[in-house]
């Protein structure tokens, strides 16, 4: 029986029904569940894929070791309670993550803010929304999102800000893409830098320049007053600050946008002209120095037009993990407490000390997650929790960070995997379960709690992290309050508590859903008041009611702020990072599908075609990025889509699947002052083309260790493939190879060697079956990649395998482009040729590409224009 559960990917929070039946696990969305009413992106549709247990940590182990689960717990806790003896509660710390369900945040914020006594608690989401989250309780008081999923429908006009929605957020794309189908008069504006898959479904695109989002808006605002579209009724009676922040939006120079007068004009007469307006907007606002004013400026626009709370009008933030909005309201930053409480105010603090009845209660803000692991390299922080997080990759100057992990007296990870770059520095790793083995609740970008239910069971001696958590406690003496048995028990202590909350006039309350039957719980938004119609969730702030001391609104005025890093003659480059479409966080999770690995399998750089000229830098070429943090090598792909003088980089690769994959190690640690988050998007570099003597591909049916000075592998269809290129070329292609693979010589061999041409080929098999291949040349391999890795898992003669391509009468799909259903570039052109289709529509009639998650309909609609009979000719 297939079981209702939620993905554990994005912060859309969409719905899956998952089975396990005879070891395989199906998955596909839940059409009830009002998040994605059955939709899944590429990523979801893949998760059955993701589930085995290689790689797995299965039991605890304490210095490199296997261990008990009594001494692995034993060693932490005495750890902890002799840093806390010696140095105070300030000298430990937990590093936590978005990928937590919400019981496992609230103990965690539990232990460490109510009975350790230190705010020391802090959570990658601080590198995703904290500026927003600053934002918000800057304007509204609390930490409120005030619209829902269902505004990004109503609404006559989208704007989409600093977001790769079509990537990041499939559903929700294909959710306004339908809208706009449905309602041909719906306008889309896309602002970003760069030109993104998303750009396709705009009727207007903005290219604005790196930083410009905070002018644009200001600008904005200075637009609606001077046109009078300024509601001065809802501002008299619910805004403070107006006339402060209209003031600074006329001092603005809008120059900075990068955009044109006219450009500028018609954005801000159609925002201006339309009443329904959604501003959706993520990390390309968020990650900056100045992220929690470009937040501001945001609000202040909604805030002056009255257009908030109400149908089909707001701001609204979308958030890039699962449960980051639950981490938000259980405490899991180091700037709150639970259930958006204050921790500066000593009525929020005492109510809630004793809610818990705690021996201690932190007083003051925490360490924010770059300052925390500054404070481990400085010697401050003497033990250290990480869960479900892998920081070594994911933080800005993550060589440093490294560094300052390893540095730290004693470290405790815990996670599915100790295959990862942080999981290496612990003292102590545990076995976490994962997705699909554990049970608890997550909350969404729209406040809507859903959920996450096991369907498999938990593997070897792996534990859900609130019971780790507990048994820790528990060890520190604390065993009573952190006496729980299930996650239920947690959930209705959290729901009870949100009744503090609700005492002292907050946003949050879920005191409905004490009394509830937590296995049957559907998806509910909150508020969830106790005795109240039992309709719950809803929208915020059309009739004012804000949870500032006087319940009026704050308008922030808005102040430039020059840009993080400024380019220079030594690194003339602006850097832009971000995410790709089928791969997730540091791939941990998604790369163990192959379908996933077969849209993007290595790290690459995006760069625009006169700064590659510049380099001399061809399509394929290997490119070594870097500047005084740290260095990348990355496969180059020149394109348009990126404005000159900027390069873009995805962040997902690390230590374990590339050899210098890692992006943030070229990211300064530079944060913006009010929410601590980094300015990821925001740092310089150089490019050079990687002098390298030969490149290769290599295919085996076993996963082997790439030994060459660049390399990145994936998982395969038929076991595992790897790019390759080398500074030296070997003499013996077949020693090599064989070394490579770790193949005895009882395997057959078939090679190509052309040494004119300084090209080597060679094929391992058994049986005729093909056991191995690597192909190698002077400049990037001109190989199918599909083929080749497709041939090891069926029957295929190792001569076709040399070949590199299929022979005549047998097609070559190609590269991915759908990865719900496998369908590659080749098959889609030869289709759009044979078959005369015109639109993704027919496309998707025709093979079924697109139909899904629709993540890769951009990719669909360029290949169509090139196939366009226009184009053709011009060719």
């Amino acid at each position: 029986m297939a079981v209702k559960t939620v993905c554990p990917y994005c912060g859309v929070g969409c719905g899956i029904l998952a089975e396990a039946r005879d070891g395989q696990v199906t998955v596909k969305g839940d059409p009830d569940h009002p998040a994605n009413f059955g939709r899944l992106c590429s990523k979801g549709a893949a998760l059955g894929e993701t589930l085995d247990l290689e790689g797995r940590l299965l039991t605890p182990m304490v210095d490199g070791k296997s261990a008990t689960w009594e001494s692995a717990i034993e060693k932490t806790a005495r750890a902890f309670r002799e840093a806390i003896d010696a140095h105070g509660p300030d000298s430990v710390a937990i590093y936590a993550s978005g990928q937590m369900l919400t019981e496992d945040y609230y103990v965690a914020n539990k232990l460490m803010k109510g009975f350790i006594g230190s705010a020391n608690i802090d959570t990658n989401s601080r590198l995703c929304m904290a500026s927003t989250v600053a934002g918000h309780i800057r304007a509204f008081g609390s930490d409120t999102v005030p619209g829902v999923y269902e505004d990004l429908e109503l609404a006559d006009l989208v704007v989409l800000v600093g977001s790769n929605l079509a990537w990041c957020h499939p559903v929700l794309y294909q959710r306004i893409a339908a809208a706009k189908q449905a309602r041909p008069g719906m306008r889309v504006v896309n602002i970003d830098p760069r030109r993104t898959a998303t750009s396709d479904l705009a009727d207007i695109s903005l290219s604005i320049a790196p930083g410009g989002d905070l002018a644009l808006f200001a600008g904005l605002l200075d637009h609606l007053a001077r046109t009078g579209r300024i509601d001065a009724d809802y501002c008299r009676d619910h805004v403070s600050g107006l006339t402060e922040a209209l003031a600074a939006a006329s001092e603005i120079d809008l120059s900075q946008t990068g955009l044109t007068a006219p450009e500028l004009q018609a954005f801000y007469d159609l925002w201006a002209g339309t009443q329904k307006v959604v501003t959706v907007f993520s990390q390309g606002v968020n990650q900056a120095i100045d992220g929690t004013d470009k937040v501001n400026a945001i609000l202040n626009v909604h805030l002056a037009t009255g257009r908030i709370g109400r149908p089909g009008m707001g701001p609204f933030s979308v958030t890039g993990q699962p449960n980051a909005m639950g981490g938000r309201e259980v405490g899991g930053l180091a700037t709150m407490l639970a259930a958006h409480l204050d921790i500066a105010n000593p009525e929020h603090r005492a109510a809630l000390r004793n809610f818990w009845q705690s021996p201690a209660m932190a007083s003051t803000p925490g360490l924010k997650a770059v300052d925390l692991f500054r404070a481990c390299r400085e010697g401050k922080i003497k033990a250290l929790w990480i869960i479900s997080t892998n920081p070594a990759v994911t933080l800005p100057e993550a060589d440093s960070v490294r560094d300052a992990i390893r540095a730290c007296p004693f470290v405790a990870v815990s996670d599915i995997t100790a295959e990862t770059d942080t999981a290496p520095l612990a003292d102590v790793l545990f076995p976490a379960a994962g997705w699909g083995e554990k049970s608890g609740t997550v909350t969404n970008s729209e406040r809507r709690i859903s959920r996450q239910r096991a369907f498999l069971p938990v593997p070897g001696a792996a534990r859900p992290d609130w019971r780790i958590l507990c048994d820790v406690a528990a060890a520190m003496g604390w065993g009573e309050a952190f006496a729980y048995d299930r996650p239920a028990d947690i959930f209705r202590e959290y729901a009870a508590l949100t009744g503090l909350s609700a005492r002292f006039g907050r946003d949050l309350d879920l005191t409905g859903l004490v009394e509830a039957d937590y296995d049957a719980i559907e998806p509910v938004q909150w508020p969830r008041r106790e005795g109240g119609d039992g309709g719950g969730g809803g929208r915020f702030f059309a009739e004012g009611g804000f949870f500032t001391p006087d319940r009026r609104a704050r308008m922030i005025p808005s102040v430039a702020t020059p840009f993080a890093r400024a380019t220079s003659t030594a690194f003339p480059l602006r850097l832009n990072t971000g995410r790709v479409r089928d791969q997730w966080h540091t791939m941990t999770r998604s790369a163990k599908s192959p379908r996933l690995n077969r849209h993007t399998a290595e790290p690459y750089v995006e760069i625009h075609p006169d700064d590659a000229a510049e380099k001399a830098i061809a399509p394929a070429d290997l490119v070594q990025i870097d500047n005084p943090y740290g260095r990348v090598v990355a496969r180059a792909l020149i394109t348009e889509n990126t404005p000159r003088g900027s390069i873009f980089l995805p962040m997902h690769w690390n230590g374990h699947w590339a050899s210098a994959g890692r992006t943030d190690a070229l990211v300064p640690g530079d944060t913006d002052p009010h929410s601590g988050q980094p300015a990821l998007k925001a740092s310089v570099a150089r490019i050079e083309k990687l002098a390298v003597a030969w490149y290769g591909f290599a295919v085996c049916h076993s996963r082997f260790d790439p030994a060459a000075a660049y390399w990145a592998r994936a998982r395969s269809g038929g076991g595992w493939q790897a790019e390759l290129a080398g500074t030296e070329t070997p003499d013996d292609w077949i020693g090599y190879a064989r070394a490579l693979f770790g193949l005895h010589r009882d395997v057959s061999v078939l090679s190509a060697m052309d040494a004119t041409r300084g090209t080597a080929r060679v094929a391992f098999h058994t049986e005729g079956q093909v056991q191995a291949a690597l192909f190698a040349a002077p400049e990037p391999v001109a190989v199918s990649r599909s083929f080749v890795a497709d041939a090891l898992k069926g029957p295929a003669r190792p001569a076709d395998i040399l070949a590199g391509r299929p022979g005549a009468g047998r097609p070559d799909s190609g590269p991915i482009v759908c990865s719900c259903f496998d369908v590659g570039v080749n098959t889609i052109l030869a289709a759009i040729a044979d078959r005369g289709l015109v639109d993704i529509d027919a496309i998707g009639a025709a093979l079924g590409a697109g139909t899904n998650c629709g993540s890769c309909r951009p990719e669909l609609s360029g290949l169509l224009m090139r196939c366009s009979p226009s184009r053709v000719a011009a060719e």
